[in-house]
């Protein structure tokens, strides 16, 4: 009988595997089908899209330079491509949400294209992984907000101004990169943060290998970058930073104090959970290999480090000037920055690991990481998100209405209420909105005074044979309570139609 000795367990090379020319375009056509299946869905425009709506289709062009209704705020740029798609599609929810569609999926080959030039080979389909599956990029390529755009806008200036770093420069080229740069910034408001990194990347650099006629070539496209924010900012930007609602409602995205670093580092750990999308402990894990990617760069390439956290350093440095907040969907533009460097952690601890328990251990960390991600972009399959699906409870009201029947509509649903109104055959009259909260002057909980103003309102409607109650965005639980509470006092419970939000 023969023994063998020495036989090694076997652990699967998965360069094999990187080294396919097809992975990359599957993993995009899964992010692609990800996306077309959100936005197919066709669910109902929830409060933020209505408000956002109501501007875009009842306004010209020209009024859409003027400071929005409802507190809203978006770059000229996307508000006018986003009126073509409304007079061109007709006033739908498809037509609204064709361009964050489009960009959503345009950011999947520009982020492929940048992962080529950044980072190793196999950590790219990690990389793709990640951007194709996170639920929130997803989730914003279907969402009647310029959040998906600024993600794609920030990918293509890097990729298109990336030559500004090295390359030598002409004249038809310095045309080029100062008008990209001088229409990127009417499109997307974070594209200046974005331009800041690649500008200051570039100056630097050329300035270390004193390459002053290359600096000087750089300030004259940077000049024309700075006319155009100027113009920006007396047009629009100026209203926006001048409106008290909206800085208030961005309340903890900015730091207490010029030296808050506990708060910086407070709001880029929640930045893992939101708008990265990881929850419980997996976040810490994408932490983990954020850090190995940094660490990585650093030892290997640290021009490519320095410009993938440039765009970081530059929105916390407009957080702690109070004059952009650090927080959830306003700084999506910058996840796939933190996802190159995940990417990289993440191949820099598979490739590195050469024991074999800890190759074990790597295969199981990064197996982990992506699991989430990829769990519950396969769950939008079955059921794509859907925060507040008004649209059938309308068509439920309006089959079951009787005449002489009032409809009294819940104050936080009227913007909802107001942009399907139309399409369902409601006139001003045939409908009443009820009172506003008192949430600017006491904040967002339930207060006495409140209970008092509601009580009131609904008082009114007393005597009446049949009442519909229509009741969106009622996210706050002390009032709904409150609301079911008196409504029973005061009335009998006939009917009830139910949908999500």
């Amino acid at each position: 009988m023969e023994i063998i000795k020495n036989k090694k367990l076997y652990l699967p090379d998965f360069q094999f595997l990187f080294d396919k020319p097809i992975l990359p375009f599957l993993i995009i056509a899964f992010g692609v089908a990800m996306r077309l299946i959100q936005y197919l869905a066709n669910r109902s425009l929830w409060a933020d899209e209505a408000v956002l709506a109501l501007n875009i289709v009842n306004r010209s062009y020209l009024e859409l330079l003027q400071p929005l209704d409802y507190d809203q705020g978006a770059p000229i740029g996307f508000l006018m491509v986003e009126k073509l798609a409304v007079q061109i599609l007709g006033n739908n929810e498809y037509a609204l949400r064709l361009f964050p569609l489009i960009c959503g999926v345009g950011s999947l080959f520009v982020f492929y294209e940048l992962a080529k030039k950044w980072i190793p080979k196999s950590a790219i389909p990690i990389g793709l992984i990640l951007f194709a599956s996170l639920g929130y990029l997803v989730y914003y390529s279907a969402e009647v907000k310029q959040y998906s755009s600024d993600v794609a806008i920030a990918l293509l200036l890097y990729l298109l101004l990336l030559p500004l770093v090295q390359q030598k420069l002409n004249l038809g080229q310095i045309i080029k990169y100062s008008l990209v740069g001088a229409i990127a910034i009417w499109f997307s408001h974070p594209s200046i943060f974005i331009l800041a990194s690649i500008g200051g990347s570039a100056l630097l650099i050329n300035f270390w290998h004193k390459d002053l006629s290359k600096v000087k070539k750089l300030l004259l496209i940077y000049s024309v970058w700075i006319l155009s924010f100027v113009m920006f900012y007396f047009v629009s930007l100026r209203n926006l930073t001048g409106n008290e609602t909206l800085t208030t409602s961005w309340g903890d995205g900015f730091p207490g104090s010029p030296f808050d670093i506990i708060w910086m580092l407070d709001a880029f750990g929640k930045f893992f959970y939101k708008p990265l999308g990881f929850s419980k402990w997996v976040d810490g894990l994408a932490i983990l290999a954020f850090l190995v990617g940094c660490l990585s760069c650093w030892l290997s390439r640290k021009k490519i480090l320095f410009l993938l956290l440039s765009p970081l350093f530059m929105t916390f440095l407009a957080s702690f000037l109070h004059q952009y907040p650090f927080r959830s969907r306003l700084v999506l533009f910058l996840t796939p920055f933190v996802i190159f460097l995940i990417a990289e952690g993440g191949s820099f601890i598979l490739t590195k690991s050469k024991s074999r328990p800890i190759k074990i251990i790597s295969i199981f960390l990064i197996i982990l990481l992506l699991r989430q991600p990829l769990a519950k972009a396969i769950d939008l399959i079955e059921e794509p998100l859907n925060y507040s699906d008004i649209k059938p409870v309308l068509s439920y009201i309006k089959k079951h209405q009787q005449p002489g029947d009032i409809l009294y509509v819940y104050q936080r649903g009227i913007y909802q209420f107001q942009y399907y109104a139309e399409k369902y055959g409601y006139q001003e009259g045939d409908y009443i909105i009820g009172v506003d909260d008192l949430d600017k002057y006491d904040g967002q909980e339930l207060s006495i005074t409140e209970m008092t103003r509601y009580e009131k309102d609904l008082d009114k409607l007393r005597g009446n044979k049949r009442v519909w109650l229509l009741f969106s965005h009622t996210h706050i639980p002390a009032e709904r309570r409150f609301l079911n509470y008196y409504l029973n006092e005061i009335g009998i419970r006939i009917d009830t139609f139910e949908k999500p939000g």
